[in-house]
C-alpha cells in the first residue's frame, strides 16, 4: 500500500503543522507561533467561440498570491518593528525606506524530529499590517501576541529539498 513516502515506508501519518521555522536574512525567527497558509488563485477568464456559444472556454488569467499573517510572543526583539516601519514609519513618507522595505524570506516545514521536509521561498514580501500589542486585558491569562500581515509577490516549493531519511540523527539547533 502506497503511503506518499519512499525514504520513510514505514511512516503512515502526514507531516504535522506545528513544526516550521521562518527564516529572514539568513537567520531564524524567534518565537513564531503561527504562520497563515499559502495560497494563490488564478483568475478564470471566459470566452465563447462564434459557432459555439452555448458553452464558455476557459482559460487562466491573473495568478494572485495571498498575504499571511505571522504571530508570535511579545519579546524585545525588534525584527518585526523595524521591518514594518521600513514601509510607514510615524516620521511620515520621508522616512520610508524604499530600498530594503521588500525581503525574501523561507518557511521551512520539519518533520516531528526537526528534519526539513518541505522549504518555501516567499519573494518580495514586505509588511501591510502590523499589531504591535494585543488587546489587553487584565482577567485573561494568555501571552501577549504581536501580528504581521505580510503580502508577497510568489511563493515557490525548493525542489533540492528531499524527503528526510527519519532515521538520521536529530539534527542540531540552528
Amino acid at each position: 500500500m502506497a503511503t506518499g513516502f519512499v525514504k520513510n515506508a514505514h511512516r503512515i501519518d502526514p507531516y504535522k503543522n506545528y513544526k516550521f521555522r521562518v527564516v529572514m536574512d539568513g537567520k531564524p525567527v524567534l518565537g513564531v507561533s503561527k504562520v497563515g497558509a499559502l495560497k494563490r488563485t488564478t483568475e478564470v477568464v471566459k470566452h465563447r467561440e462564434g459557432g459555439e456559444n452555448s458553452t464558455d472556454h476557459k482559460s487562466p488569467g491573473r495568478t494572485t498570491y495571498d498575504g499571511i499573517t505571522m504571530e508570535r510572543g511579545i519579546t524585545h526583539d525588534r525584527e518585526f518593528e523595524k521591518w514594518a516601519n521600513m514601509v510607514h514609519p510615524y516620521s511620515g513618507d520621508a522616512g520610508m525606506d524604499l530600498v530594503k522595505y521588500k525581503r525574501e524570506l523561507t518557511l521551512e516545514v520539519m518533520n516531528e524530529k526537526g528534519h526539513v521536509a518541505f522549504r518555501y521561498f516567499l519573494h518580495d514580501c514586505w509588511v501591510s499590517e502590523y499589531t504591535a500589542i494585543p488587546d489587553l486585558d487584565a482577567n485573561a491569562n494568555a501571552v501577549a501576541i504581536e501580528n504581521l500581515k505580510i503580502e508577497l509577490e510568489g511563493w515557490e516549493r525548493d525542489p533540492a529539498t528531499k524527503e528526510p531519511d527519519e532515521a538520521g540523527d536529530v539534527p542540531a539547533a540552528s
